[in-house]
């Protein structure tokens, strides 16, 4: 196996292969009533074949299944006589001894696995007759059903693609007269092996016409899940950048990502990968491979016309050449008569063997021809081909122009993560071209300024505080005072970002500088006014962006007054008025889709997703965070506004008890790595489901890495009240009122500053909690906390629907509340109402409505898995006398369960469900997951008697 073979690093974590597993696990039961004999699993190598059954196989183990293994050998074309079934029958004699595998056969019958194993002494006298092998194959397939007619058996055998001629007649067999229940076959076989001649091809296509047999095809891990098998082997969340590299190297490919790893991530080509990649080439004509080496320096792609002028090899032997190449598998067709690698590591070990003057010499040919004729290649792509080209040609005059036009054009195209890169080599080649700023029209700052501009819109912090550090170092801002102050504002936008402290004073200083009321100073204005609104100075921070607004509006900068017109939302936002924020946020949005402003229309999405899940217009939210992250990919914005789009959608799942998806969503924006400020919403989304399922260890942690609980000084007041609010609730969880008391005190001791409405009417909502349960052992500082408490709840507006159900809680109209949040489809906070209604109806000795609330909160606390409030609910039954009923109920299962258990219930596979439900499959697997622990039950079939018995699916 390619696992045993290459000594490397593996992922202790198993990635991306449940909806495959759970088909194997379905499998083995269809098998069990007889209506499975054996599964196909295909796939290129390196995918994880292997890793997958041996899974499979060690679950099916340990719930009493046996074994056996066999693997095929490539040995020469024809493989080795019978290897799997004879390396299977090894194991049964070493596992239970000769005599009694022959016990299981007809007398005498065992001579004819002697063919196959000595042990079992001498053949039987019919040699290799057709005969012989009709009995052989017979005593085998007896064989396999005496052994399953004792406990469930599963025969694995691996790379099928080597199976010798006896081997793939034997499998065929198998596989069309398996009757008896409790067995299955597993094979596996390399799909990228596959030519058109091979010999495995018709026993496939005979396989796939017997009922029975499935076939399950192995795709590539997405990006996400190569992050995740990355984190696996290092032990932490890699880097965004290092994930993008290696996601795009491997290409999906499992071994591909493991060699990667071990080598380092920007290492030439793996050496552990070198025989593997380069075997399958080497075997081609020697002028295949000449051709292949020309293709290898046009990239990963390259058209058939391009390839032609860059060979100087006509139609007819260029096709005569690359015809064994395609027959191997080596290259494959594209569209538009263009080659592809099959993958781009064969490419890059191709590359890896050019000669340096090789190298320079067809890079240069390549660059020639598509600058005499650029419709060689693709639409939009002749640019970025010609800076790549003239650079490998070591031209440094013309990979210094080449690279500078498809920066401008990439910049053109949204794609600012590409534009980085060339524009650095601009930076690197400068030095190497005496006329550069004559070559390109622009100064070595203006360079500089354009890769800060890419790397802030591209969310590459370090970067762009590199180049904007590097530009203010060449000016003078005596001299030119507007270019200072714009660069000194993107300084601090990126350090506020890294979660720098002190930029307020950056921006002073900024504003400072241009004092004229111009285009300039407006750019000043908007960051500044922002930055004043989050600090909670709302003030100062209106009369710049009014200030702003009037300048813009004068000069006609519709983008700059849509950027002033959001700062302006978020005042009304930090105010209470949701209504106006909404409005505003629009009013900016529709001048974004005027001006094209990519950047203002994904700000401007994030920002009303937001504002509509504070009106409790969940439905709405989650569908505009669809479309926002779509954009977000389509402009280039993804790290930065796209990711605050999908903490706004998490925030949105969250409230709405859809918590599951609301992890996946968080994890999905995490694994793009994104800015400090992001990353810590994100965290704290998280934190919430943690507290609420009481995931104490998983709590502690992100309080730990947000410096929640070393007091750590925040800037902004929305941080600060969440902070709070996360630490009170963890005190609250884990005993220690007293505690939760003094963190209310400090809180509330600081400055008055107005919070965000609706943030503050939640927190006030859990301070009014922290009085409730420290009143009797501190009735004075209670007291003062309530008194100080109440002058804020004066100052706050409520602005809408959510603040004020927040608001019915903090003054103790808990039933008024619960029908709010009912109204919401706030199911958690619906629960929590219901249980302190019913603490304080049994405080007054009204027994029969605390148990009318309890019985409605229990099931939303269980469908939810919030195990604190559910405990909380057990013990307040318990002494009010009320029995809680544990059987399943329509409302054990959340309405996005239940829309899933319909669509099983129907027979649907995870990704036909995933398609109709437009979430990912991964999301559906976890739901999946979450009804069948629900419903006690352990397969989907089961799930869907279950849902007809109690009548799940009746509504």
């Amino acid at each position: 196996m390619l696992d045993d073979m290459l000594g490397r690093s593996v992922s202790p974590v198993f990635v991306g292969r449940k909806e495959e597993l759970t088909a194997l696990s379905q499998a083995f039961d269809e098998a069990r009533k007889g209506a499975a004999t054996a599964v196909l699993v295909g796939g290129e190598a390196g995918v994880g074949k292997t890793r997958l059954v041996q899974r499979f196989a060690d679950q099916a183990a340990r719930n009493g299944a046996h074994v056996l293994y066999g693997g095929c050998v490539e040995l020469s074309t024809e493989g080795l006589a019978y290897a799997p079934f004879t390396a299977a029958l090894r194991q049964l004699v070493r596992e239970q001894g000769t005599s009694q595998i022959a016990a299981l056969l007809p007398g005498g019958a065992e001579r004819d696995l002697a063919r196959l194993l000595p042990e079992f002494g001498e053949p039987s006298g019919d040699g290799e007759t057709d005969t012989g092998r009709a009995r052989l194959f017979e005593q085998f397939l007896t064989l396999l059903e005496r052994l399953a007619s004792n406990r469930p058996t599963i025969l694995f055998i691996e790379d099928i693609h080597w199976a010798d001629r006896s081997s793939r007649d034997l499998i065929a067999f198998l596989s069309r007269n398996l009757s008896a229940a409790q067995i299955l076959i597993v094979m596996t076989y390399r799909s990228d092996d596959l030519h058109r001649q091979h010999p495995l091809r018709p026993v496939l296509a005979e396989l796939g016409r017997v009922s029975g047999v499935l076939r399950l095809d192995l795709p590539r891990l997405s990006r996400d899940e190569v992050a995740l098998q990355m984190a696996g082997i290092l032990g932490s969340a890699p880097e965004y950048p290092n994930v993008q590299k290696i996601y795009e190297r491997s290409e999906g490919i499992p071994l591909f990502v493991e060699a990667l790893l071990d080598c380092g991530v920007d290492c030439a080509f793996p050496e552990s990968m070198q025989d593997l990649i380069l075997g399958s080439v080497e075997r081609l004509p020697e002028e295949t491979q000449r051709v292949l080496r020309i293709a290898a320096a046009g990239g990963i792609r390259v058209g058939h016309a391009l390839l032609a002028a860059a060979s100087g090899l006509s139609d007819l032997e260029l096709e005569a050449a690359l015809r064994p190449a395609i027959a191997g598998n080596v290259l494959q067709i594209a569209d538009n008569r263009a080659y592809v690698f099959r993958h781009a590591l064969i490419r890059e070990a191709v590359h890896e063997e050019l000669l340096p003057g090789e190298h320079q010499r067809l890079h240069a040919r390549y660059a020639e021809e598509i600058s005499r004729d650029r419709k060689l290649v693709p639409p939009g792509r002749a640019a970025v081909e010609l800076a790549h080209h003239w650079y490998g040609a070591r031209n440094d005059l013309w990979a210094l122009i080449s690279a500078w036009e498809a920066a401008q054009k990439s910049f053109f195209a949204f794609a600012y993560t590409e534009a980085i890169p060339l524009l650095e080599r601009v930076l690197m080649l400068w030095d190497r071209v005496p006329d550069a700023a004559e070559r390109i029209g622009a100064d070595h700052t203006a360079v500089l300024e354009r890769a800060s501009e890419a790397a802030h819109a591209g969310g590459e912090l370090d970067r762009g505080i590199k180049f904007v550090r590097a530009a203010l170092s060449e000016l003078d801002e005596t001299q030119e005072p507007a270019r200072v102050a714009a660069l000194i504002v993107r300084w601090a936008n990126l350090k506020i970002y890294k979660g720098k402290l002190g930029v307020l004073e950056d921006f002073r200083h900024a504003l400072r500088l241009v004092p004229e009321p111009n285009l300039a100073r407006a750019e000043v204005v908007m960051p500044l006014g922002q930055h004043l609104m989050l600090r909670g100075d709302v003030e100062e921070g209106t009369l710049l962006i009014e200030e702003g607004l009037h300048l813009v509006r004068e000069l006609g900068d519709k983008c700059l007054e849509g950027d002033l017109l959001l700062n302006l939302a978020l005042g009304h936002s930090i105010a209470g008025d949701t209504e106006s924020t909404l409005a505003t946020n629009l009013r900016a949005l529709e001048l974004g889709r005027a001006e094209g402003s990519g950047r203002l229309i994904t700000r401007a999405i994030g920002n009303n997703i937001d504002a509509l899940s504070d009106l409790g217009r969940s439905d709405e939210a989650l569908a505009l965070s669809e479309e926002g992250w779509q954009l977000a990919k389509q402009y280039g914005r993804m790290r930065l506004n796209g990711l605050f789009i999908l903490l706004n959608r998490a925030e949105a799942l969250e409230a709405i008890g859809r918590w599951d998806e609301a992890i996946e969503t968080v994890g999905q924006a995490l694994s793009f790595g994104p800015v400090l400020r992001t990353h810590q919403h994100l965290l704290r989304v998280r934190a919430d489901i943690a507290l609420a399922r009481g995931e104490l260890a998983v709590v502690e942690g992100i309080l730990s890495e947000l410096g929640v609980l070393k007091e750590r000084p925040e800037v902004f007041l929305q941080d600060l009240t969440n902070n709070t609010r996360l630490r009170i609730g963890w005190h609250l969880f884990r005993g220690e009122p007293q505690a939760a008391l003094a963190v209310t005190e400090q809180f509330l001791s600081r400055p008055s500053q107005s919070p965000k409405a609706m943030l503050g009417w939640r927190l006030l909502a859990q301070l009014s909690r922290v009085c409730d349960a420290m009143e009797a052992a501190e009735p004075a500082r209670v007291r003062a906390v309530r008194e100080t408490a109440a002058e804020v709840a004066g100052s706050l507006k409520v602005s809408g629907p959510v603040a004020e159900a927040y608001r019915l809680s903090y003054s103790r109209d808990f039933d008024a509340a619960a029908t709010a949040w009912e109204r919401l489809r706030r199911p958690h906070n619906q629960a929590k109402a219901l249980v302190r209604a019913a603490t304080a109806a049994a405080r007054s000795g009204d027994r029969e409505g605390a148990a009318t609330r309890l019985t409605v909160a229990a099931p939303l606390a269980a469908a939810l898995g919030a195990r604190p409030l559910m405990d909380e609910i057990e013990a307040l039954s318990r002494r009010v006398g009320v029995v809680q009923q544990q059987a399943a109920t329509p409302e054990l299962l959340t309405p996005r369960e239940t829309e899933v258990l319909r669509l099983v219930a129907l027979g649907r596979t995870n990704r036909d469900i995933a398609a109709e439900l437009f979430i990912s499959a991964k999301t559906v697997s976890v739901h999946v997951s979450n009804i069948l622990a629900k419903l006690g039950v352990t397969t989907r079939g089961e799930a869907a008697a279950a849902a007809h018995r109690l009548s799940l699916l009746s509504r």
